[in-house]
């Protein structure tokens, strides 16, 4: 038996008066350097995450036939990662999932504020989701699952590596939560700024400084 609400439930929280790793302890590009304040959660610790949301929805979905929409670009990192995973699970399962991975993209930010003016590029014809289960990878999703809505999949999930926690926000929780963190722009693994910090593996803070840096 299957119960969502729990599911829902399951997630690493990060405090809002947690400091962070200091730069020092990890490797990241030296162009980076003065642009962030900290690591909040290490590359290492990400994959670790990731392998055990792949397996919550193995027990899931196990022997659905579903389909992976990816959102681009911030979410391409953690979809290729959690794909992969699924991938070796079911190999080594009685349970296999059927997979198919299609891409769209979102783009609702400039600098680091969120703006009403919401595209969707790649989502024109889903028609092939009609009856199938859908698990969707990325952030900005409240606009999308309402478009995928009007193709009648059997079901839809999403799988989301970070949630913020936003006082008052009426946002939708993902079925499938990676870590809770505080309300800070954070780059990294995938994670843009502006298109920069996409080649940092790990995710973190960035600085006043690295904003005005690459501000637009």
């Amino acid at each position: 038996k299957v119960i969502w609400s729990e599911r829902k439930t399951e997630r690493h929280k990060i405090n809002d008066d947690w400091p962070g790793y200091s730069l020092d302890l990890f490797s990241y590009p030296a162009h980076y350097s003065g642009d962030l304040d900290c690591v909040i959660v290490p590359h290492g610790v990400i994959m670790d995450r990731t392998e055990r949301l792949a397996r919550n929805i193995m027990d899931d979905l196990g022997d659905h036939d579903i389909v992976v929409l990816c959102v681009l670009k911030g979410g391409y990192q953690f979809c290729a990662d959690l794909v992969e995973r699924i991938k070796a699970l079911s190999r080594n399962s009685n349970h296999t999932i059927p997979m198919r991975v299609h891409f769209i993209r979102l783009r609702s930010y400039l600098n680091d504020q969120s703006t009403e003016d919401l595209h969707i590029l790649g989502a024109e014809d889903l028609s092939f989701l009609a009856g199938k289960g859908i698990v969707g990878t990325g952030k900005t999703m409240e606009t999308l699952l309402e478009h995928v809505k009007a193709f009648k999949p059997k079901m839809i999930k999403v799988a989301g590596l970070l949630v913020k926690r936003v006082q008052h926000s009426l946002a939708s929780v993902p079925d499938y939560v990676g870590f809770e963190i505080p309300n800070r722009f954070v780059v990294g693994y995938a994670l843009d700024y502006n298109e920069y910090f996409r080649d940092l593996n790990h995710i973190c803070i960035i600085s006043e400084s690295g904003k005005k840096k690459y501000k637009v």
